[in-house]
């Protein structure tokens, strides 16, 4: 049986595809506060902002391409059994070719009605319109698991990572929780891989090798180090 590798994501992993990461030096999102943009208190407040904020993204990710880290992921699917949890909510890992993807956080070219969470939706190109309504009649909102809202996922997440016989954690800083918690789910014994031009040690965290490179150069590499191991 194959082993079982978990790979975490976050938005390192899509830089190089030129997809805008969250946070930028100043703390802002694309020039708005985090709480202006990606809240539900946000969306009640002025939606259109929400709304137009998202569908800016959305044509962001329409437009971008999956990396190097992205396909090389795909590869390691050959040998092993690859589970990949991301923060991230574009689809660059199922158009690389990923067959086994958690996301976290949402998915940014999906609707979800704004009464009852189970209904969601593709969006047909990149804009979602005032008026676009579930099968209840309410109104649609990105399909994003916003501050100060539940992650549904992550106890499908955390099963995931004490499973792993392998952990792979790209572009993440692993100070967003709940998610930065999964790296202390794996058991001790596991070999870790951090990956991340930033990266720094992990407090606690046993088996744990640091590669400072961007995902384009450090994936591709120890894919091909855990390719040449076997599965």
């Amino acid at each position: 049986m194959s082993s079982s590798i978990i790979v975490l994501t976050g938005a390192g992993m899509s830089a190089e595809s030129g997809i805008s990461t969250f946070r930028d030096s100043n703390g802002l999102w694309e020039n708005h506060r985090v709480e202006d943009v990606a809240s539900p208190i946000a969306w009640e407040r002025n939606p259109e902002l929400v709304m137009n904020f998202y569908n800016l993204r959305r044509k962001n990710v329409m437009e971008a391409e999956p990396n190097a880290g992205h396909l090389a992921l795909v590869k390691l699917e050959q040998k092993y059994d690859v589970k990949i949890i991301t923060q991230n909510v574009d689809d660059l890992h199922e158009r690389a070719g990923s067959s086994n993807v958690l996301h976290l956080h949402g998915e940014i070219r999906k609707a979800r009605s704004t009464v009852d969470e189970n209904l969601v939706y593709p969006i047909n190109g990149w804009e979602l319109h005032f008026g676009d309504v579930c099968e209840k009649g309410s109104q649609l909102r990105p399909h994003i698991v916003w501050f100060g809202e539940a992650v549904p996922m992550m106890p499908v997440a955390s099963r995931l990572a004490r499973q792993a016989d392998i952990l792979i954690v790209i572009g993440t800083s692993l100070m967003v929780y709940p998610a930065a918690g999964l790296l202390y789910e794996v058991p001790d014994r596991v070999p870790k891989f951090l990956i991340d031009p930033k990266a720094s040690p992990a407090y606690g965290v046993e088996d744990l090798s640091i590669i400072r490179e961007t995902a384009g150069s450090g994936v591709p590499a120890l894919v091909e180090r855990l390719m040449e191991e076997g599965g």
